[in-house]
């Protein structure tokens, strides 16, 4: 019975050691730790501050171009012969429009040491003058043909050619102004082109009469009248461009 009691104590013990609970582990330690570091503040700060000082440089680049680079209508007033090319190129003719001007607008200059560039109004008073003295010419022409078949249609063609001449010289006149006068208005520009077409008008009858009565100087006279026909039609194609021309230059009319 003993022996039987100690055996059953015996297993007592063994169940009570393994009921004992286990030890729980310990978790897993790595030997190297990744720690993670901050971004500096400081650096962070200085960053800023060299893209504030950075957009404030280029902004600055910016605004210094922008107020020395020249307009568009100073860099047509720096340059005459631009000025008048710029003008000229609103015309049907452009290249007599240029040449003719030029040259007037050279002996003007010259005799009157006016450093002043042309704007488009003073370019289309030369234009009115280019005009004024070709018609002078052919004025002239009619009073040494002598074609006494068609002596009337002759006399016709210098009426006329008065008429248009005073035409031309009238809208010259009409730009002629006193101090704080403008040197064109609506009314004016309007006036001027009616006057100019008359004068085309008037050109065009003298051919048509010299054609009807078979004039052998009707060849003549036609040649006569190519340069002063060109001049007329490029001052009528300033004067009906003219807001468009001065919008271009950034001028208003003065």
């Amino acid at each position: 019975m003993d022996s039987i009691n100690i055996i059953k104590g015996y297993n007592k013990v063994d169940q009570t050691h393994e009921k004992q609970p286990p030890i729980p582990s310990q978790p897993h330690k790595s030997s190297t730790t990744v720690t993670k570091k901050r971004p500096s503040t400081a650096a962070t700060v200085a960053t800023i501050l060299f893209l504030i000082v950075l957009t404030g440089l280029m902004l600055a680049a910016l605004i210094h171009e922008s107020t020395t680079e020249p307009p568009e209508s100073s860099s047509f007033s720096s340059n005459s012969a631009e000025s008048i090319k710029t003008v000229c190129g609103v015309t049907q003719y452009p290249d007599s429009c240029f040449t003719s001007i030029s040259s007037l607008n050279s002996s003007i200059s010259s005799s009157d040491n006016n450093p002043n560039k042309p704007d488009p109004e003073t370019i289309f008073k030369l234009s009115l003058r280019v005009s004024i003295d070709e018609l002078a010419n052919v004025s002239s022409l009619f009073k040494s043909l002598n074609d006494l078949h068609s002596e009337a249609a002759l006399r016709d063609c210098t009426s006329q050619f008065e008429d248009a001449l005073g035409r031309v010289k009238d809208s010259l006149s009409e730009m002629e102004v006193g101090p704080g006068e403008k040197i064109l208005t609506e009314r004016k520009v309007n006036d001027i082109q009616t006057w100019i077409s008359g004068a085309m008008t008037d050109q065009g009858t003298c051919l048509d009469g010299l054609e009807e009565m078979g004039s052998a100087a009707l060849d003549e006279v036609k040649a006569k009248l190519k340069k002063s026909k060109e001049f007329l039609s490029n001052s009528l194609a300033i004067i009906a461009k003219i807001h468009t021309l001065l919008d271009k230059f950034g001028l208003p009319m003065h």
